[in-house]
């Protein structure tokens, strides 16, 4: 690869990364679980809380674009409950008549309900900064054989879908590709499976933008380098568990949790809680994940070494730095859950050699 370090801003940029299975808004709740609508600003008062240091503050656009930057993954929404996230995430009311879900000025959105491919039944999406990414491509790969059309695989209860997207940095240039998904309950088969779905994925996505030809897309202003990927969401499956264990022997991806001491986490350990703690603790367990690539450049230190710095085969290429991971609280003293998870943050910082 060529140097091109004089086309591309080297700024690292600090990103925080929130993925939380929010429940989707059934009408045969849990004992213990409150409806969505008594849920729901627990819910976005969370995401807004906890990216609003990440981006601008302006609704009109920013005038200098901040070193910061925040994506939001979710599992188990309804669309109703995207449009009522994206209308709060962005301060403004619906309109009376039916209209499309909000595309900014804060947040969007990609991905698609998995039952239809279009707004029927749950979607992982990728909720993301308009001011401070452009959305280059995006994708939704079903979890199954035939995975480029609404589908269920192997021994799945239901049809899984991944949200993949390829973003680019209005600050630096660089390339991200964040990716999303909500792995089966039911089929063990299923979720080993569908994790290498996952990460054929990923690998076809690094090959097609990691230069300047990529889907037929004008990219001519993007300088050639290496993409950093990203994959977030509810795994169904335990770190000593099928699923798990496929990711994380893996030439790709790593657990952004294993780079940060103990004595450094924020949070409890357990991601799901259930909306009975007595009646679940034998279902609590950490299910959840962030996940980052490629998996030679994570680090858990702060900053690059000079001695990278310096290295030229290195130059095009991304660095993950883990600076967080926290679990936050799905429950407070007035006894209500937002939800049967725990929200699940990062914090990295990208470097680009």
């Amino acid at each position: 690869m060529q140097s091109t370090r004089s086309s591309i801003d080297q700024s690292p940029l600090s990103l925080r990364i929130l993925s939380h299975n929010i429940r989707y808004a059934t009408t045969s709740p849990f004992k213990d679980e409150r409806p969505w609508e008594e849920r729901r600003p627990l819910i976005t008062n969370e995401l807004s809380y906890n990216t609003h240091p990440y981006i601008p503050v302006s609704r009109h656009g920013a005038e200098s674009l901040p070193s910061t930057a925040a994506f939001i993954c979710l599992q188990e929404v309804l669309h109703s409950q995207l449009s009522d996230i994206l209308h709060d995430l962005n301060g403004i009311e619906p309109n009376a008549q039916e209209d499309p879900l909000p595309t900014g000025p804060l947040w969007a959105h990609i991905g698609v309900g998995r039952e239809d491919g279009h707004t029927k039944g749950e979607y992982s999406p990728i909720i993301y900064p308009v001011q401070l990414f452009d959305l280059l491509h995006f994708q939704n790969i079903w979890l199954s054989p035939t995975p480029d059309r609404p589908s269920k695989g192997w021994d799945a209860g239901s049809e899984r879908i991944l949200t993949a997207g390829v973003f680019r940095s209005k600050l630096t240039g660089q390339r991200i590709i964040a990716c999303c998904t909500h792995l089966d309950n039911a089929g063990s088969e299923s979720r080993k499976k569908s994790v290498g779905i996952v990460l054929e994925t990923m690998e076809n996505l690094r090959r097609e933008w990691n230069g300047h030809e990529s889907y037929g897309y004008d990219v001519s202003g993007v300088a050639e380098h290496e993409a950093a990927v990203f994959l977030a969401g509810d795994f169904n499956s335990q770190p000593d568990q099928e699923a798990y264990l496929e990711m994380e022997t893996s030439d790709l991806m790593c657990d952004l949790r294993n780079y940060i001491s103990p004595q450094r986490r924020y949070g409890d350990r357990i991601t799901f809680t259930g909306f009975n703690p007595d009646q679940d603790k034998e279902d609590q367990a950490r299910i959840d994940f962030i996940w980052l690539g490629p998996k030679d450049r994570v680090s858990s230190g702060h900053y690059r070494s000079e001695e990278d710095v310096a290295n030229p085969e290195l130059v095009g290429s991304p660095k993950w730095v883990v600076g967080g991971y926290a679990v936050l609280p799905n429950r407070f003293e007035d006894g209500v859950y937002n939800s049967d998870h725990r929200c699940v943050v990062g914090d990295v910082v990208l470097y680009l050699y």
